[in-house]
């Protein structure tokens, strides 16, 4: 057994930075639409409140992660537990409340939980646990066929809340997966001539992501419409230049931007700290990046090294969708800035995939 070490400094204070530098952001992009509520009196920000209280168990579930040893996820017991889990709560919340048009959100009172945000949490070990039992074997059916279908059924379950963008992270994530682990290049090549077309289908099936499409290949056709939202979070990204409007001095957060403490924060943060304050958010994620393929590269088993560069990769593509919206390199899909963007499924979610992460660094 590889002796125990001391966790990723480096790691935890970027991760700890994030999520305070979140904090400060969420409150500003978050103040108007704080004082239209004004349910809590002058000065009140119920969105800050949450957030707080979810970066509060983020870091309690980080601290666990951290001093569980991330073995225990390869227990067939324990893999195939959590994706059955993840499995049952995506099929019972589609038969919950509809919540802005979608069944994505358990609620309980004011606290809410995203079952596609504990479904990274499971799928993630489970390939991992499969990669690491067949290593030899990541061009036969023996392991493509079960990541095959644990991954089509989670992806299915997510799409039909629906969340586009949630199904193609868990999809990226595990074909990234596999590629590292050796999948051969005819196996890509296949997924993509397959799977495009069904994407392309998927997008012109639904009305709603036809026109985000089409908004998005042209936001000139549909300003006031479908193509509003990248226009206005241009327009933030533009307004910022080199050095930003300064801290709370954002305009397109004054109920033009649509949802901009979550899925446009991004743009908020161009617009009042400018091209230093995006690349200094660029440059976290970096780092993250760094550590975190340097815990996989270090770990002493199969399974921790996979399991560090899934969640990895999972941190890093998810960063990178979100920024590619804000700047209108991708049709717009409400994902969240891992540890910046409001809300508390995917805060919880993030700070616990850390935490496993400085569990494996700590093995290396």
């Amino acid at each position: 057994m590889a002796k125990k070490l001391a966790f990723d400094r480096a790691l935890f204070g970027t991760v700890a930075l994030a999520v305070a530098f979140g904090l400060v952001m969420v409150y500003s992009a978050s103040a108007p639409l704080a004082r239209s509520a004004a349910d809590g009196g002058p000065g009140f920000n119920p969105y800050v409140v949450k957030q707080s209280l979810a970066a509060v168990l983020g870091l309690a579930a980080m601290a666990v992660a951290m001093h569980v040893d991330y073995r225990h996820l390869r227990r067939p017991v324990v893999a195939y537990a959590l994706l059955g889990t993840a499995v049952a709560l995506l099929v019972a919340v589609l038969f919950g409340p509809e919540i802005a048009a979608t069944h994505r959100w358990f609620r309980l009172g004011v606290v809410s939980l995203q079952p596609a945000e504990l479904a990274k949490l499971a799928l993630v070990p489970y390939v991992a646990y499969q990669i690491e039992k067949k290593p030899d074997r990541v061009n036969q059916q023996v392991l493509l066929a079960p990541v095959l279908v644990a991954t089509a059924v989670v992806v299915g379950l997510v799409l039909l809340e629906p969340d586009f963008g949630t199904s193609v992270l868990l999809l990226v994530t595990v074909v990234l997966m596999l590629f590292v682990a050796g999948l051969a290049w005819r196996f890509l090549l296949t997924a993509g001539l397959v799977g495009v077309p069904l994407l392309v289908l998927l997008v012109l099936t639904e009305d709603y992501r036809r026109r985000r499409l089409f908004a998005f290949l042209d936001p000139d056709s549909d300003p006031l419409g479908a193509g509003f939202q990248a226009r206005q979070s241009l327009i933030a990204v533009g307004s910022g230049g080199v050095f930003g409007l300064g801290p709370g001095g954002s305009v397109q957060k004054l109920h033009y931007l649509p949802h901009p403490h979550s899925d446009y924060i991004f743009s908020i943060i161009c617009e009042e700290l400018g091209m230093i304050g995006a690349l200094a958010v660029l440059a976290l994620f970096a780092v993250i990046l760094w550590r975190g393929v340097k815990a996989g590269a270090g770990a002493p088993d199969l399974f921790g090294r996979y399991l560090a560069w899934g969640l990895t990769g999972l941190l890093v593509i998810q960063a990178l969708i979100h920024v590619s919206v804000c700047l209108a390199l991708a049709p717009s899909k409400g994902i969240p800035l891992p540890f910046i963007s409001y809300g508390g499924s995917s805060l919880v979610v993030s700070m616990t995939a850390c935490g496993v992460l400085l569990n494996v660094s700590q093995h290396g």
